[in-house]
This record gives structure tokens, C-alpha cells and sequence, in this order.
């Protein structure tokens, strides 16, 4: 049961804004040129740029390689310390 409630960690390297490798990528929920949604164990990472394209996926392993010309990362759903912390950054 401890398991299952691990999250799995993630490395992400961005190379001269041109190239983003990830590990610990759990799936590849929406993309298109400008936009690519990443889904990892606590968050979605949202990759926005221009001419983006997936060089390389393999969910097995939770690989993914993304080029183009990256303008943007964002991370939605990350929760992180306690509500109060949220509150008053």
C-alpha cells in the first residue's frame, strides 16, 4: 500500500530553449505546436512555445523529449506545504 502512494520524482533539463528532456512522465495528455501537456505524478507540466514536437516518448519508461522553441513551463495542480503557506506567499 506504501507503494502505491509514492510519488514518482521527476528530472526535467532544458537545453538553450530549444530542447526539454523529462523523466518520470507518466502520460502525454493534449498536444499541438504551441502547446503540450505532460502529466507527472503530482502535477501537470504544461510546455508552451512554438514548432514544438515530441522527438521522443516512451511511457514505459517515462521518458519524453520535446523540441522546438520552448517559451513557457508551468506547473497546474502541484500542492505544495500547508494551506496557510498558500495563502500568504
Amino acid at each position: 500500500m506504501a507503494e502505491n502512494m509514492m510519488k514518482k520524482p521527476h528530472i526535467l533539463t532544458l537545453d538553450n530553449r530549444r530542447l526539454l528532456t523529462l523523466t518520470g512522465v507518466e502520460d502525454v495528455s493534449g498536444f499541438d505546436e504551441q502547446t503540450i501537456n505532460v502529466k507527472l505524478s503530482e502535477a501537470t507540466l504544461v510546455v508552451k512555445g512554438a514548432s514544438l514536437h515530441i522527438s521522443k516518448l516512451n511511457l514505459e519508461s517515462g521518458d519524453v523529449v520535446i523540441d522546438g522553441q520552448i517559451s513557457s513551463l508551468q506547473y497546474l495542480g502541484a500542492s505544495s506545504g500547508s494551506l496557510r503557506s498558500r495563502l500568504f506567499r
